[in-house]
Protein backbone atom coordinates (compact mmCIF):
# COMPACT_ATOMS: atom_id res chain seq x y z
CA UNK A 1 0.00 0.00 0.00
CA UNK A 2 1.84 3.38 -0.97
CA UNK A 3 1.29 6.54 1.22
CA UNK A 4 -2.02 7.89 -0.77
CA UNK A 5 -4.54 4.52 -0.64
CA UNK A 6 -3.16 4.22 3.18
CA UNK A 7 -4.14 8.02 3.81
CA UNK A 8 -7.36 7.01 2.15
CA UNK A 9 -8.06 4.56 4.85
CA UNK A 10 -7.97 6.88 8.27
CA UNK A 11 -10.69 8.94 8.98
CA UNK A 12 -13.71 8.60 11.04
CA UNK A 13 -16.86 8.44 10.72
CA UNK A 14 -20.34 7.49 12.46
CA UNK A 15 -22.69 4.31 12.37
CA UNK A 16 -26.45 4.01 13.86
CA UNK A 17 -27.76 1.05 14.71
CA UNK A 18 -28.69 0.53 10.69
CA UNK A 19 -24.78 1.02 10.32
CA UNK A 20 -25.27 3.26 7.93
CA UNK A 21 -22.50 5.30 7.41
CA UNK A 22 -23.34 9.35 8.58
CA UNK A 23 -21.72 12.63 8.74
CA UNK A 24 -21.84 13.53 12.31
CA UNK A 25 -20.04 16.47 13.65
CA UNK A 26 -18.55 17.22 16.46
CA UNK A 27 -21.35 18.92 18.28
CA UNK A 28 -23.86 16.22 17.31
CA UNK A 29 -21.18 13.40 18.82
CA UNK A 30 -21.75 15.67 21.78
CA UNK A 31 -25.38 15.71 21.93
CA UNK A 32 -25.19 11.85 21.44
CA UNK A 33 -22.58 11.32 24.15
CA UNK A 34 -24.82 13.17 26.48
CA UNK A 35 -27.93 11.02 25.36
CA UNK A 36 -25.90 7.61 25.98
CA UNK A 37 -26.29 6.17 29.88
CA UNK A 38 -22.47 4.18 29.07
CA UNK A 39 -19.75 4.32 26.47
CA UNK A 40 -17.36 1.66 25.73
CA UNK A 41 -14.19 2.82 23.69
CA UNK A 42 -12.22 -0.24 21.73
CA UNK A 43 -8.38 0.47 20.68
CA UNK A 44 -7.65 -3.04 18.57
CA UNK A 45 -4.87 -3.94 16.52
CA UNK A 46 -3.57 -6.88 14.32
CA UNK A 47 -0.51 -8.41 12.62
CA UNK A 48 1.72 -6.20 14.51
CA UNK A 49 4.72 -8.62 13.40
CA UNK A 50 7.58 -7.29 16.11
CA UNK A 51 7.62 -3.99 14.14
CA UNK A 52 9.12 -2.06 17.54
CA UNK A 53 10.11 0.69 16.05
CA UNK A 54 8.73 2.98 13.40
CA UNK A 55 9.89 1.88 9.59
CA UNK A 56 13.02 4.53 8.40
CA UNK A 57 12.24 7.46 7.12
CA UNK A 58 13.55 6.58 4.16
CA UNK A 59 11.15 3.46 3.11
CA UNK A 60 9.37 4.23 0.29
CA UNK A 61 6.05 2.93 1.10
CA UNK A 62 5.36 4.13 4.99
CA UNK A 63 7.97 6.32 5.70
CA UNK A 64 8.37 7.18 9.41
CA UNK A 65 5.56 5.61 10.85
CA UNK A 66 4.38 3.14 13.44
CA UNK A 67 6.39 2.25 16.64
CA UNK A 68 5.33 1.04 19.87
CA UNK A 69 6.16 4.23 21.38
CA UNK A 70 3.92 6.15 19.77
CA UNK A 71 1.35 3.68 19.84
CA UNK A 72 1.58 3.69 23.99
CA UNK A 73 1.84 7.57 23.65
CA UNK A 74 -1.45 7.32 22.00
CA UNK A 75 -3.42 5.00 24.16
CA UNK A 76 -1.80 6.49 27.27
CA UNK A 77 -3.73 9.86 25.83
CA UNK A 78 -7.22 7.84 24.83
CA UNK A 79 -7.05 6.71 28.40
CA UNK A 80 -7.46 10.34 30.01
CA UNK A 81 -10.15 11.04 27.66
CA UNK A 82 -11.86 8.03 27.90
CA UNK A 83 -13.58 6.01 31.27
CA UNK A 84 -14.39 2.38 29.87
CA UNK A 85 -11.28 0.92 27.30
CA UNK A 86 -10.72 -2.27 26.15
CA UNK A 87 -7.03 -2.95 24.41
CA UNK A 88 -7.25 -5.98 22.25
CA UNK A 89 -5.05 -7.98 19.12
CA UNK A 90 -6.22 -10.07 16.99
CA UNK A 91 -2.51 -12.24 16.55
CA UNK A 92 0.49 -12.42 14.61
CA UNK A 93 2.32 -10.23 17.34
CA UNK A 94 5.63 -12.45 16.41
CA UNK A 95 8.12 -12.08 13.26
CA UNK A 96 9.06 -9.79 11.09
CA UNK A 97 11.87 -7.72 12.59
CA UNK A 98 15.33 -9.37 14.17
CA UNK A 99 13.76 -8.06 17.80
CA UNK A 100 11.88 -11.54 17.65
CA UNK A 101 14.65 -13.22 16.02
CA UNK A 102 16.86 -12.21 19.58
CA UNK A 103 14.35 -12.12 21.86
CA UNK A 104 11.80 -14.38 20.34
CA UNK A 105 8.59 -12.14 21.53
CA UNK A 106 9.69 -11.32 24.98
CA UNK A 107 10.04 -7.64 24.18
CA UNK A 108 6.43 -7.49 22.35
CA UNK A 109 5.19 -8.87 25.31
CA UNK A 110 6.47 -6.71 27.70
CA UNK A 111 5.46 -3.85 25.94
CA UNK A 112 2.17 -4.63 25.27
CA UNK A 113 2.04 -5.32 29.09
CA UNK A 114 2.89 -1.34 29.69
CA UNK A 115 0.50 -0.16 26.99
CA UNK A 116 -2.47 -2.23 29.13
CA UNK A 117 -2.89 -4.44 26.51
CA UNK A 118 -6.65 -6.52 28.23
CA UNK A 119 -6.66 -9.84 25.50
CA UNK A 120 -4.96 -10.97 22.22
CA UNK A 121 -5.90 -14.32 20.51
CA UNK A 122 -3.39 -15.99 18.88
CA UNK A 123 -2.14 -15.86 15.35
CA UNK A 124 -0.06 -18.27 12.52
CA UNK A 125 3.08 -16.47 13.21
CA UNK A 126 2.92 -16.78 17.33
CA UNK A 127 4.03 -20.19 17.03
CA UNK A 128 6.98 -19.37 14.63
CA UNK A 129 9.07 -20.43 17.91
CA UNK A 130 7.28 -23.62 18.57
CA UNK A 131 4.94 -23.93 21.88
CA UNK A 132 8.15 -24.22 23.51
CA UNK A 133 9.29 -21.09 22.42
CA UNK A 134 5.56 -19.19 22.56
CA UNK A 135 5.52 -20.77 26.40
CA UNK A 136 8.99 -19.31 27.07
CA UNK A 137 8.18 -16.01 26.86
CA UNK A 138 4.67 -15.57 27.77
CA UNK A 139 4.87 -14.94 31.62
CA UNK A 140 5.95 -11.52 30.17
CA UNK A 141 2.13 -11.02 28.98
CA UNK A 142 0.40 -9.12 31.42
CA UNK A 143 -3.00 -9.97 29.76
CA UNK A 144 -4.83 -13.41 28.60
CA UNK A 145 -4.62 -15.11 25.50
CA UNK A 146 -8.09 -16.25 24.36
CA UNK A 147 -7.47 -19.00 21.89
CA UNK A 148 -11.28 -20.61 21.28
CA UNK A 149 -10.83 -23.16 18.57
CA UNK A 150 -7.27 -24.38 19.46
CA UNK A 151 -7.43 -27.55 21.35
CA UNK A 152 -4.16 -27.23 23.40
CA UNK A 153 -5.05 -30.32 25.64
CA UNK A 154 -2.49 -32.39 24.49
CA UNK A 155 0.96 -29.87 24.40
CA UNK A 156 3.09 -27.76 26.93
CA UNK A 157 0.19 -24.88 26.52
CA UNK A 158 -2.79 -26.65 28.09
CA UNK A 159 -3.88 -24.30 30.40
CA UNK A 160 -1.66 -21.27 29.78
CA UNK A 161 -4.64 -19.85 27.66
CA UNK A 162 -8.39 -19.30 27.84
CA UNK A 163 -11.55 -19.94 25.85
CA UNK A 164 -12.74 -16.71 26.57
CA UNK A 165 -12.98 -13.84 29.22
CA UNK A 166 -15.56 -11.24 30.37
CA UNK A 167 -14.71 -8.03 30.76
CA UNK A 168 -16.99 -5.40 33.04
CA UNK A 169 -16.08 -2.18 31.62
CA UNK A 170 -18.17 0.59 33.62
CA UNK A 171 -21.48 -1.95 33.98
CA UNK A 172 -21.29 -3.01 30.37
CA UNK A 173 -20.34 -7.05 30.33
CA UNK A 174 -18.13 -8.01 27.17
CA UNK A 175 -18.14 -11.30 26.47
CA UNK A 176 -14.44 -12.03 24.20
CA UNK A 177 -13.43 -15.43 22.55
CA UNK A 178 -10.98 -15.62 19.76
CA UNK A 179 -10.33 -17.96 16.84
CA UNK A 180 -7.90 -18.64 14.75
CA UNK A 181 -6.72 -20.06 11.08
CA UNK A 182 -6.02 -23.67 10.53
CA UNK A 183 -2.96 -24.68 10.91
CA UNK A 184 -2.09 -27.04 8.94
CA UNK A 185 -0.14 -26.37 5.73
CA UNK A 186 0.36 -23.40 7.19
CA UNK A 187 3.23 -23.55 9.96
CA UNK A 188 4.99 -26.95 10.42
CA UNK A 189 3.94 -29.66 12.48
CA UNK A 190 6.79 -29.31 14.85
CA UNK A 191 5.60 -26.20 16.29
CA UNK A 192 2.42 -26.82 16.61
CA UNK A 193 2.75 -30.60 17.80
CA UNK A 194 -0.64 -32.01 19.23
CA UNK A 195 -2.46 -28.39 18.50
CA UNK A 196 -5.67 -29.53 17.09
CA UNK A 197 -7.46 -27.25 15.36
CA UNK A 198 -11.34 -26.96 15.69
CA UNK A 199 -14.13 -25.58 12.99
CA UNK A 200 -13.88 -21.83 13.86
CA UNK A 201 -18.11 -21.44 12.59
CA UNK A 202 -19.05 -24.11 15.19
CA UNK A 203 -16.99 -22.90 18.07
CA UNK A 204 -17.64 -19.63 17.35
CA UNK A 205 -21.49 -19.96 17.32
CA UNK A 206 -20.98 -22.17 20.83
CA UNK A 207 -19.35 -19.21 22.56
CA UNK A 208 -20.87 -16.71 20.74
CA UNK A 209 -24.61 -18.61 22.70
CA UNK A 210 -22.41 -19.20 26.25
CA UNK A 211 -21.49 -15.55 26.26
CA UNK A 212 -24.55 -13.99 25.14
CA UNK A 213 -27.42 -15.86 27.30
CA UNK A 214 -25.11 -18.13 29.99
CA UNK A 215 -23.04 -14.95 30.98
CA UNK A 216 -25.54 -12.43 30.29
CA UNK A 217 -23.00 -10.56 28.37
CA UNK A 218 -24.57 -7.16 26.57
CA UNK A 219 -21.51 -7.41 23.98
CA UNK A 220 -20.25 -10.13 22.09
CA UNK A 221 -16.47 -9.56 20.55
CA UNK A 222 -14.85 -12.25 18.54
CA UNK A 223 -10.59 -11.93 17.86
CA UNK A 224 -10.04 -13.05 14.53
CA UNK A 225 -6.57 -14.31 12.70
CA UNK A 226 -9.17 -16.22 10.10
CA UNK A 227 -8.34 -13.26 7.53
CA UNK A 228 -10.25 -10.84 6.46
CA UNK A 229 -11.58 -12.71 2.57
CA UNK A 230 -9.85 -14.66 0.29
CA UNK A 231 -10.83 -14.09 -2.96
CA UNK A 232 -9.02 -17.11 -4.64
CA UNK A 233 -11.03 -19.22 -2.40
CA UNK A 234 -13.66 -17.64 -1.71
CA UNK A 235 -15.68 -20.63 0.16
CA UNK A 236 -12.13 -20.49 2.66
CA UNK A 237 -13.44 -19.52 6.14
CA UNK A 238 -13.20 -15.77 6.90
CA UNK A 239 -15.02 -13.00 9.07
CA UNK A 240 -16.99 -12.21 6.32
CA UNK A 241 -18.25 -15.60 6.10
CA UNK A 242 -17.86 -16.13 9.91
CA UNK A 243 -20.34 -12.81 10.46
CA UNK A 244 -22.83 -14.37 7.91
CA UNK A 245 -22.90 -17.83 9.50
CA UNK A 246 -23.31 -17.08 12.68
CA UNK A 247 -25.47 -15.34 15.62
CA UNK A 248 -24.74 -13.49 18.59
CA UNK A 249 -21.65 -11.54 18.11
CA UNK A 250 -21.18 -7.81 17.77
CA UNK A 251 -18.24 -7.18 16.52
CA UNK A 252 -15.24 -9.50 14.68
CA UNK A 253 -11.46 -7.93 15.18
CA UNK A 254 -9.48 -9.14 12.45
CA UNK A 255 -6.13 -10.41 10.87
CA UNK A 256 -4.19 -12.29 9.08
CA UNK A 257 -4.81 -10.90 6.07
CA UNK A 258 -3.18 -7.60 6.50
CA UNK A 259 -6.91 -5.78 5.37
CA UNK A 260 -6.73 -1.74 5.57
CA UNK A 261 -10.20 -1.54 5.58
CA UNK A 262 -11.59 1.98 5.33
CA UNK A 263 -14.22 2.14 8.04
CA UNK A 264 -15.36 -1.11 10.10
CA UNK A 265 -17.81 -3.40 7.88
CA UNK A 266 -20.91 -4.35 8.14
CA UNK A 267 -22.46 -7.58 7.03
CA UNK A 268 -25.90 -9.74 8.36
CA UNK A 269 -25.65 -12.65 10.08
CA UNK A 270 -28.19 -15.61 10.07
CA UNK A 271 -30.50 -14.53 12.35
CA UNK A 272 -30.79 -11.16 10.67
CA UNK A 273 -28.98 -8.55 12.50
CA UNK A 274 -25.74 -6.64 11.88
CA UNK A 275 -22.08 -7.61 12.85
CA UNK A 276 -19.16 -5.48 12.51
CA UNK A 277 -15.81 -6.10 10.92
CA UNK A 278 -13.06 -4.13 11.11
CA UNK A 279 -8.90 -4.61 10.66
CA UNK A 280 -6.38 -2.48 10.81
CA UNK A 281 -3.67 -3.44 8.43
CA UNK A 282 -0.16 -4.79 9.62
CA UNK A 283 2.73 -3.39 11.44
CA UNK A 284 1.25 -1.35 14.20
CA UNK A 285 0.52 1.67 11.05
CA UNK A 286 -2.94 2.53 12.46
CA UNK A 287 -4.62 1.80 15.70
CA UNK A 288 -8.29 1.21 15.47
CA UNK A 289 -10.49 3.09 17.47
CA UNK A 290 -14.76 2.00 17.50
CA UNK A 291 -16.69 3.67 20.48
CA UNK A 292 -20.29 2.16 21.19
CA UNK A 293 -23.01 4.08 22.91
CA UNK A 294 -25.51 2.43 25.01
CA UNK A 295 -28.64 3.22 26.11
CA UNK A 296 -30.11 2.79 29.95
CA UNK A 297 -31.12 -1.04 29.01
CA UNK A 298 -27.42 -1.26 27.95
CA UNK A 299 -28.78 -1.83 24.10
CA UNK A 300 -25.92 -0.31 21.15
CA UNK A 301 -27.86 3.00 20.47
CA UNK A 302 -24.73 4.82 18.10
CA UNK A 303 -21.39 3.61 16.91
CA UNK A 304 -18.51 6.12 15.72
CA UNK A 305 -15.19 5.20 14.75
CA UNK A 306 -11.40 6.53 13.19
CA UNK A 307 -8.56 5.10 12.62
CA UNK A 308 -5.50 6.32 13.68
CA UNK A 309 -1.88 6.95 12.02
CA UNK A 310 0.76 5.99 14.34
CA UNK A 311 3.49 8.39 12.96
CA UNK A 312 5.84 11.33 13.81
CA UNK A 313 2.78 13.80 14.78
CA UNK A 314 2.81 11.39 17.50
CA UNK A 315 5.17 13.05 20.45
CA UNK A 316 6.40 10.57 22.64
Amino acid sequence: MNRKQFLKTIGGGTLAMTLVPNLLLAENLKIVEKNSAKKLTILHTNDQHSRIEPFDSSYSRNPNQGGFARRAALIQKFRKEENNILLLDSGDIFQGTPYFNFFGGELEFKLMSMMGYDAATMGNHDFDNGLEGFKKVLPNAKFPFICSNYDFKNTILDGQTVPYKVFDKGGIKVGIFGVGIELAGLVGKKSYGETVYQDPIEIAQHYADLLRNEKKCDMVICLSHLGYEFKDVPTKVSDKILAAKTSGIDLILGGHTHTFLPEPQSFTNKNGANVLVNQVGWAGLLLGKIDFYFDKNKNVKNISWSNHVIDDRIIV
